[in-house]
C-alpha cells in the first residue's frame, strides 16, 4: 500500500514534541504515564465528560497512521496499551476499558501521528454519544491521573 498522509506541510506534531520533552499546557511533563524506547503513554489533555484521565499511547517515532506502523512497534504499542489498561482498571476503579484508534479524516483521525486512546469506562457514561462535549483540561487536573498510573506501573 502506498503511504497515505494527511498532515499539512510544516506540521508540528504534538506527540513528537512530547516525546522530545517539549512541554507546554497541552504537553505537560506530569502527563507522562510510561515510556519505553518505542512507546510513550501520557494522560490526554482532552477529556470527555464522564471519562476523566484517559490515556494516549503512541510510538516515539513518527508514523502518521496504522498503515505504516512496523510490526515490532505495533507489538510494543499493544504491550503498553495492555499495561495502561490494567493500571487504569486498578487505580481508577472504573467498570471497564475501551480503546480507540483512528486513521485518516474519514476515520476520525485529527492528530497526524499514530496513537491509541485508552478510556476508563463506567456504566452509563455515554462515551460514544458525547464526542462533541470533550474539553481541554488544566495541567493540574491531568497530573493527579498521571501520578496514579505511574505509581501503579512502578510497582509492577
Amino acid at each position: 500500500m502506498r503511504p497515505v498522509h494527511h498532515a499539512p506541510a510544516n506540521y508540528r506534531c504534538p506527540f513528537c514534541r512530547f516525546a522530545r520533552n517539549e512541554f507546554d499546557e497541552l504537553n505537560a511533563e506530569g502527563d507522562l504515564v510510561a515510556r519505553t524506547d518505542a512507546v510513550v503513554a501520557r494522560v490526554s489533555p482532552k477529556w470527555w465528560p464522564n471519562n476523566p484521565g484517559h490515556v494516549i499511547v503512541s510510538p516515539v517515532e513518527h508514523f502518521e497512521n496504522l498503515y505504516e506502523l512496523p510490526q515490532a512497534v505495533g507489538q510494543a504499542l499493544f504491550d503498553s496499551i495492555q499495561k495502561v489498561a490494567i493500571a487504569m482498571r486498578e487505580t481508577y476503579c472504573c467498570d471497564g476499558i475501551s480503546t480507540r484508534q483512528h486513521n485518516e479524516p474519514a476515520g476520525g483521525q485529527d492528530v497526524w501521528h499514530h496513537h491509541v486512546h485508552v478510556f476508563p469506562r463506567y456504566h452509563g457514561d455515554d462515551l460514544y454519544l458525547r464526542h462533541d462535549e470533550s474539553v481541554y483540561v488544566p495541567v493540574e487536573d491531568r497530573a493527579r491521573y498521571g501520578s496514579l498510573l505511574r505509581e501503579f506501573l512502578k510497582e509492577e
